[in-house]
Formats: C-alpha cells, sequence, structure tokens
C-alpha cells in the first residue's frame, strides 16, 4: 500500500476506472451475445440488435476498452454472419 498521498489517490482512481471498464466490456459481450443468438435463431428483431451492439463495439473502441482492429473484426464477424443467415 502506497504511503504518499499522490499515490494513494492514484490506486483510487485506478479501481474506479477498472471497475467502468470491466462494466462497460460485461455490456459489450452482453450486446454481442444477443445478437448472435438473434442472427441464429433468425429473430424479427436481429438488425435492431445488430445495431445496438455494432454501436456498443465502437464505443468501447472509442473508450479505449477494446482495440480499434478488435472492434473492427467483431463487427465484421456480426454483420458476415447476419448477411450469411438472411442469404
Amino acid at each position: 500500500m502506497p504511503n504518499i498521498k499522490s499515490a494513494k489517490k492514484r490506486v483510487e482512481v485506478a479501481q474506479v476506472r477498472t471497475l467502468r471498464n470491466k462494466a462497460a466490456k460485461s455490456a459489450l459481450r452482453t450486446a454481442i451475445k444477443k445478437a448472435d443468438l438473434a442472427i441464429a435463431s433468425q429473430a424479427e428483431d436481429r438488425e435492431v440488435l445488430l445495431k445496438a451492439a455494432c454501436r456498443k463495439i465502437d464505443q468501447a473502441a472509442a473508450k479505449g476498452i477494446i482495440h480499434k482492429n478488435n472492434a473492427a473484426h467483431k463487427k465484421s464477424r456480426l454483420t458476415k454472419a447476419a448477411a450469411k443467415a438472411q442469404a
């Protein structure tokens, strides 16, 4: 445990940021799973869920939670699956 006041604050700030990032990443995973399930089951709202998942992916990339290439890969995989299911 740090003794210096500024180091103590950095520990607290890091904990807050870790929790915020963890929550955002969890929400991202949930959105992707919902979109995957909707695409696989040919649900009527799959387009809405796909759009929501892409939005979450973009937000996570913008906040630095995931890398921009990782975001592009996830979006590409989802849209490719959706196109395949629709055909």
